[in-house]
């Protein structure tokens, strides 16, 4: 299920449903330790004897964030029970709080006491084995921890703190303190530990047709001070200040830099500033980025999107040095330096505070070693560098990256090549799904050692500078004479080197193929760019009502469709905005920008309302598929989009 509304800080990162469930807690690495597990939070409610929780039978939930900025709105409706929740939620901007607002509205024509119950099914550190709950008097609130993990819940609803609550443990099959609730009334249990969860109540009486407006808060911290500390600071500012410094913290953020959207319409402006407030929920602020925090992804992977792969990392920075946010990026740079092998090399991903991930990537090929490595997550991240430099003019933050990240990492690039081709010796794809020497990878070789090249001529390396670019222009040698198929007229995907030195040509359409002009082996409006583009175009775009660019011919993750003639596969955010960008290089008048701008309007159609862009759409219906959001689509989008301001000035009226 994607994640309607994403909210964060840097350290701490939440994630709610369309069922305005509280999904995931990360704290204090984004992407790290998922503190619910497979758990959830729920707000249930009681007036008059009836119970329901918020999000189920009988309620109406519409959801969106205030306009520019990393506060959500929600609003509940339930005729039935003559109740309207209007909630407000947010992470603070400074401090690890979760910050929640409810205005509830009485319906009826008489005064009703209202009970509002939140309930936490905690799996601290993403399991339940030993956690504790407990109600401390002395401050009146409640606590889960354990290690070095602390979450403290506190509200205040007419005037009034924590009313009830109840810690119960939840066995197998059973919901502990959660089915407690639905009587109105907690046991009051006050503590107990191991698989634990609790529920906290909150009562107001609000008259007829009236209002009253309930706070609710969750501090974590690494121990007790820590959290007893900032619930002190949440009563003393008041929850309603910190709700309001914390929208006019981000207003200011997602306007700082200028741009230019050309013609593009208002609702793309919007998705554009959405993307990068996005972006920033999905970036620790130690330099990780992650590729998606949805946990639902467990469900079908037994694994998660919760990594940081440096192609999608440098990516990522790309777009957002374009877009004017280099403060999001150097710390992304110095977390790929410190990752990188002794060998040169980055791994397959990594976690959030920088220890290598979990990979399917094999360390044997037919018997033999082969590193398990896709070689353009280490390219890119210099490529990105470079264009960091070339924008910000950082030369003593280049200077010092230049050791560490730089040089070991162009040495290795220029080593692992075949002495025959040119071109960089196997490694796996950008989806990760085979080894081989493809075309994507081997540009993006091409891109980072021209820009290792460049980084050493800055520097006075002028041998280094020399020997890399021979490099590079050996890469691309071998890019237009071994991956270009003159019979087809276009780009191949790769091939496959076997024994005896023969080679398994990949004529797979690909959207990859994107990457020969997007890393400057060519001019976008080279023929041989041009014709390539094209088939992928024709080839890939999925012809059903919904539209988009799938990833390759036949692709078979998240399948929704074995036509394959239609639909080659789902459409993908990624893939249908290169071929945008592609259109936005190689426009001469501003009118050949109507070709992109129609795909961009593609990508704001099938987000969520609340601007949430999933990795890939279903082909018949749109809706979501695979993670959401995907950092790498919200970025790609920011990209062209910017891109397309840009262009749109250059080519004039």
């Amino acid at each position: 299920m994607p994640r309607e509304i994403v909210l964060g800080n840097g350290t701490m990162l939440v994630n709610f449903d369309k069922f305005y469930h509280l999904r995931d807690l990360y704290y204090p690495y984004v992407g790290m330790e998922n503190h619910f597990g497979m758990g959830k939070g729920e707000v249930g409610l009681w007036v008059n004897g009836a119970f329901s929780w918020v999000g189920g039978d009988g309620w109406e939930i519409t959801m969106r964030y205030q306009e520019y900025t990393l506060v959500a709105e929600t609003e509940a409706v339930h005729t039935g029970l003559g109740v309207a929740i209007r909630f407000t939620d947010a992470v603070d901007c400074q401090e690890n709080i979760l910050l929640r607002r409810a205005e509830i509205e009485n319906l009826a024509d008489e005064a009703r006491e209202f009970r509002v119950f939140f309930f936490h099914d905690f799996n601290i550190a993403g399991f339940d084995v030993g956690d504790t709950a407990l109600y401390d008097p002395s401050t009146a609130t409640l606590i889960h921890y354990k290690r070095d993990y602390y979450f403290l819940l506190n509200g205040r609803f007419g005037g009034q703190g924590i009313k009830q609550y109840s810690i119960r443990k939840r066995f197998p099959g059973g919901q502990g303190s959660r089915a407690d609730a639905e009587d109105g009334v907690l046991l009051s249990n006050p503590a107990d530990q191991g698989a634990v969860n609790s529920t906290v109540g909150l009562a107001a009486e609000i008259p007829p047709q009236g209002k009253e407006v309930l706070f609710f808060w969750v501090v974590a911290g690494r121990n007790f001070h820590e959290v007893w500390e900032k619930n002190t600071l949440v009563l003393n500012e008041g929850p309603e200040t910190l709700l309001k410094r914390t929208a006019i913290y981000w207003q200011n953020w997602v306007r700082k830099a200028e741009n230019d959207f050309g013609d593009l319409p208002e609702e793309v402006v919007r998705l554009y500033r959405r993307s990068l407030l996005i972006l920033r929920t999905q970036i620790d602020r130690r330099g990780a980025i992650l590729a998606a925090n949805d946990s639902d992804i467990l469900l079908t992977n037994r694994d998660h999107y919760s990594y940081v792969w440096p192609r999608d990392g440098a990516l990522v920075s790309y777009a957002l040095d374009r877009a004017g946010y280099p403060e999001l990026t150097v710390p992304f740079y110095h977390f790929a330096a410190r990752t990188l092998s002794e060998g040169g090399y980055h791994w397959h991903k990594y976690n959030p505070e920088g220890s290598v991930g979990s990979s399917w990537q094999s360390w044997v090929r037919d018997g033999e070693f082969q590193l398990p490595i896709q070689e353009d997550e280490t390219a890119l991240v210099l490529w990105a560098l470079w264009e960091h430099y070339r924008r910000y003019r950082s030369f003593c933050f280049l200077a010092e990256l230049y050791p560490k990240l730089v040089k070991p990492a162009a040495a290795f690039m220029a080593g692992y090549r075949d002495p025959g081709s040119g071109l960089p010796l196997p490694s796996y794809d950008l989806w990760e799904e085979r080894c081989g020497i493809f075309t994507f990878t081997a540009s993006a070789v091409y891109a980072g050692l021209h820009a290792a090249s460049l980084c050493a001529a800055l520097l006075g390396d002028v041998k280094s500078a020399v020997r890399w670019e021979e490099a590079a222009e050996a890469v691309k040698t071998g890019i237009l004479t071994e991956l270009y198929s003159e019979e087809l007229g276009r780009f191949i995907r790769g091939f496959y080197p076997v024994a005896g030195e023969k080679v398994t040509p990949d004529y797979t359409l690909d959207a990859s193929l994107w990457g020969v002009w997007g890393f400057g082996v060519l001019p976008a409006t080279d023929p041989r760019v041009v014709r390539t583009m094209e088939a992928v175009r024709d080839g890939l775009w999925v012809k059903t009502e919904v539209g988009g660019l799938a990833r390759y011919a036949n692709d078979y993750y998240f399948r929704r469709s074995d036509d394959i003639a239609r639909v080659p596969g789902n459409p993908w955010f990624i893939c249908t905005l290169w071929l945008a960008g592609w259109h936005v290089a190689r426009a001469q008048c501003r009118e050949d920008l109507a070709a992109a701008r129609e795909l961009i309007e593609w990508a704001v159609r099938y987000s969520l309302p609340t601007g949430i862009m999933a990795e890939q759409v279903h082909p018949y219906t749109g809706e979501p598929l695979s993670v959401a959001p995907l950092t790498w689509s919200h970025a790609t989008f920011v990209q062209v989009v910017g891109d397309y301001g840009r262009r749109w000035c250059e080519l004039g009226p």
